[in-house]
């Protein structure tokens, strides 16, 4: 297990699920993190769960709001004095149904949280620390981003430009700094519910490995992709998918 000690993250929209998973892997792992959601109820629990002030440091707020995000990275430099790592875990899917009826506004804040912040945050880290230090980036995307997915199109047409910006980070920010994707298929958290409901056996049975992904399963190969395992990596997205893709099912 690759040891982040001295090493800082933020990890966007962790006060639960996928984000949580990948914040509690990391400090694990030595790392310190500031983590980011919007509810400060259950980022205080959250940061508590990971060991407190002296390791999680919490900033409530929205993703795609540059106050937030100023003040995000303005905090963790305060209180760790680097940013090493940055993980944009934020995702939102607010609709669902045929794209081509989507509300403009709902369309638009797909892409602004889904696409745009993970931009945004990305050139805030590398102007307060990566920049002149070096660091590792993950954009957490989606097997949505890979092929059609109807009745969430716009969100998987905003994992394609995640991905597609990706290996566009990749090549202007090197080589200093790195930056890779994971697209998960279904893992198993509150987000994805309406996904699964009460079937959840039926529809782990269309998947090779037979059961659906949960977080941990992301947290560790995101601190592969972020740590100096990964230093000859950039610019590619890993698919975490329990094999769904190799054809058929959901």
């Amino acid at each position: 297990m690759t040891s982040f000690k001295d090493r800082v993250a933020i990890v966007t929209g962790a006060s639960r699920g996928i984000g949580f998973g990948i914040a509690k892997e990391l400090t694990e792992r030595g790392a310190k993190v500031c983590i980011t959601a919007r509810k400060p109820e259950a980022l205080e629990e959250a940061a508590s769960q990971l060991g407190g002030p002296d390791r999680a440091i919490f900033v409530p707020g929205k993703a795609d709001d540059a106050a937030h995000q100023d003040e995000a990275i303005a905090r963790t430099m305060e209180a760790f004095g680097r940013v090493d790592m940055l993980v944009n875990n934020t995702g939102i899917n607010p609709v669902f149904g045929p794209i081509v009826d989507i509300d403009a506004g709902a369309a638009a804040k797909i892409l602004g949280v889904n696409v745009l912040a993970p931009l945004a945050w990305t050139r805030k880290a590398r102007d307060a620390w990566m920049g002149e230090h070096g660091g590792s980036i993950v954009n957490v995307a989606s097997i949505a981003g890979l092929r059609a997915s109807p009745g969430i199109g716009m969100y998987g047409v905003s994992k394609a430009a995640l991905i597609r910006l990706t290996m566009e980070l990749a090549v202007d920010l090197s080589p200093g700094i790195r930056v890779n994707a994971v697209a998960p298929a279904i893992v198993k958290t509150k987000f994805a519910e309406a996904l699964v409901q009460d079937n959840e056996e039926a529809v782990a049975n269309f998947y090779p490995l037979k059961r659906l992904g949960v977080p941990s399963d992301i947290a560790s190969a995101v601190a592969f992709l972020l740590s100096d395992e990964a230093s000859w990596i950039t610019g590619q997205t890993l698919t975490l998918d329990g094999g769904i893709t190799l054809g058929g099912g959901l």
